[in-house]
């Protein structure tokens, strides 16, 4: 048997409830059955971002009993904690700054972000994201600095002028967008510091801001339920709903093309299968996400052991890239441009040994003078390597990162170790133990505002300064 062949057949097993109406097959337009596998696999590559995108929307302003809800849309959400093990929507999960956000419904009007006057000295950042997973705007220290203002996100078809008392406007290529706003918290005590700026944070309707009457609401959407089994064996049929609120980008039109082929055309409408499509359709899928999980693994520049990969961020970065789109979303979706954030990440020692604290005690040294390069703060973060989520432990501890330096315990030479291990490594060590899980480790670093003049991380792969490798002990 070919290797598609094996594929298909593993794929008969989840096909579960896929019932549909009419045959794809069937279809005058529809391409040879290789042709519909190629389509489908492309198709899945350009959509993964989309989908889970969408699967996290769902659960975090659409379904109230997902256990993951937080506030329905254009409405701020504030939490005066980190992440934790228990938050499980987002893979890959900041747990050093206490998040606020608010996703957007932009189709009856645009909505206004403000911000208050943030102290000196503590980082803060607001991230645009749309459903494309773009990163369209930034606000905060590094883009605009501590002071208050307002600035207006508006949907790929506004075209009003720029209102009175705001600062500028941020374009999203999509109907839905999504606003990460980043905290900095000092330490456990520094929780009210959080809370004072969260106060200040606002996301209203521009009519609301602007004390006018609202225009009419936007219709209301059936919204399909979204959970990681069903996008898993549904992948489609979430693509082609979601699509219908991403207005179609020039640099889309030969993969819309594609997608066409195989009855996903932009209007939300369901996708007509036959059981040997709906075959086709999930093992190309299943391909796709080997593809692309294998490009996460090589993706980047590799430096001791990690992997330093740059993240557009923008659309116009991207080019229509679609691989290296999909590929940032499976490493951290929602994860900052490069220039606000950079994310070393590793999954194995210097010497390329796999971590695994089910077997393994491992260290992690910056030497003196050699601390990672940033204008705001630096973490390393623990995952589990099989699902990259954070790990439970007895001590909450999920993270190292600098506002943390000064209860460690410091090396002879100035220098600081960090012990990654499953077990409490004792009294004298704990304040440098990073807890472990019983089993894959993925390890991220993350570097606020990277510095740009040396010794630096940037750019990526010329840059003076390098993450030093992991250790295994004994």
């Amino acid at each position: 048997m070919k290797k598609r062949d094996l594929i298909r057949a593993s794929a008969l097993a989840g096909l579960g409830a896929l019932a549909l109406p009419r045959p794809l097959l069937a279809q005058a337009n529809r391409p040879g059955i290789v042709g519909a596998f190629e389509a489908a696999e492309a198709a899945f590559v350009f959509g993964l971002p989309i989908v889970m995108n969408y699967a996290v929307m769902y659960e975090f302003a659409i379904d109230r009993n997902s256990g993951q809800f937080k506030a329905p849309f254009n409405t701020m959400w504030n939490d005066a904690q980190v992440f934790t093990w228990r938050d499980t929507a987002i893979p890959t999960p900041n747990s050093d700054t206490p998040y606020s956000m608010s996703w957007l419904d932009l189709r009856a009007e645009p909505v206004v972000i403000s911000v208050p006057d943030v102290p000196a000295g503590r980082y803060f950042s607001v991230q645009v994201c749309d459903g494309n997973t773009y990163n369209v705007g930034y606000i905060g220290s590094r883009t605009t600095g501590q002071g208050a203002g307002s600035w207006l996100v508006a949907g790929p078809g506004w075209q009003g002028a720029t209102p009175p008392g705001i600062k500028g406007v941020i374009r999203s290529t999509t109907q839905f967008a999504l606003t990460i706003f980043r905290t900095q918290l000092f330490g456990p005590n520094d929780m009210p510091g959080v809370v004072a700026v969260q106060r200040g944070y606002r996301s209203e309707p521009l009519s609301t801001f602007l004390r006018q009457p609202a225009p009419p609401p936007a219709p209301e959407i059936r919204w399909p339920r979204a959970n990681a089994d069903l996008v898993k064996h549904h992948f489609f049929d979430f693509l082609a709903f979601a699509l219908q609120f991403n207005a179609p980008q020039a640099n889309e039109a030969a993969i819309r093309a594609r997608l066409a082929t195989i009855g996903i055309d932009g209007r939300g409408t369901a996708l007509p299968h036959s059981f040997v499509d709906r075959m086709e359709l999930l093992a190309a899928a299943f391909e796709g996400e080997r593809k692309v999980e294998a490009a996460v693994a090589a993706a980047g520049v590799a430096m001791n052991g990690w992997r330093v990969t740059p993240i557009p961020g923008s659309q116009e970065a991207y080019n229509g890239d679609w691989m290296l789109r999909a590929v940032a979303a499976k490493a951290g979706i929602y994860g900052n441009s490069t220039e606000e954030a950079t994310y070393p990440f590793t999954r194995t020692t210097a010497g390329g040994e796999t971590l695994d604290g089910s077997t393994g005690r491992y260290t992690l040294t910056f030497g003196p003078n050699q601390l990672p390069p940033v204008n705001a703060f630096w973490s390393v973060t623990m995952y589990h390597g099989g699902n990259q989520l954070l790990v439970q432990n007895p001590i909450d501890r999920y993270l190292i990162n600098s506002p943390m330096l000064n209860g460690m315990r410091r090396n002879a030479d100035g220098g600081v170790t960090i012990h990654i291990q499953k077990d409490d490594p004792g009294e004298a060590l704990r304040p440098n133990w990073l807890p472990a899980p019983n089993g894959p480790i993925y390890l991220v670093m993350r570097l606020y505002w990277p510095r740009t003049e040396a010794p630096s991380l940037l750019p990526i792969g010329r840059g003076a300064w390098q993450p030093p490798g992991v250790v295994k002990v004994g």
